[in-house]
């Protein structure tokens, strides 16, 4: 039997579709969204008080799976010690890892979503400026995805 966690509950109360992934292992709540509720969701999270985004990363789930965009959000709030915080984890599919941008909600998220394009190929809708930010434009493929054959060869660039 899972555990409903507060979050979960009020979204449940107010007929928020998801899934209570249960928590992690430091009691932090976990929620997967559907890529095509993301942008509406996160609009709601925000508004609900959760106004930092803590960090956003990707990782792929298996090789041939599906690819995940993990959100950890916090509750911001004068006062608090203990600020509460939730994961969110949307997941696409792997021919066409599509997942509505977080810019417009936490500016935050640019750079990272940025990464996990980069290294994994998640398009983020509605980002500014979605390109590549460690690799090269000319690279072919996405580094991090499980099934990626790394070419056998290394180009040594020219640093000048």
């Amino acid at each position: 039997m899972q555990v409903q966690g507060p979050l979960s509950a009020w979204l449940v109360k107010h007929g928020i579709i998801h899934r209570s992934l249960g928590f992690d292992y430091r009691g932090i709540e976990t929620l997967q969204i559907k890529p095509e509720d993301w942008d509406s969701i996160a609009v709601i999270l925000y508004v609900y008080g959760y106004n930092y985004l803590r960090s956003q990363c990707a990782y792929d789930v298996a090789p041939g799976g599906l690819l995940a965009s993990v959100y950890h959000l916090t509750r911001i709030e004068y006062g608090v010690d203990q600020p509460e915080e939730v994961c969110i984890k949307v997941f696409a599919s792997r021919r066409n890892p599509r997942i509505p941008s977080g810019f417009w909600v936490w500016k935050s998220v640019d750079f990272q979503e940025r990464e996990s394009y980069d290294m994994l190929g998640i398009s983020y809708d509605n980002h500014p400026r979605l390109k590549r930010i460690l690799m090269p434009e000319s690279w072919i493929g996405w580094p991090l995805r499980k099934d990626y054959i790394a070419p056998n060869f290394y180009e040594i660039q020219d640093a000048r």
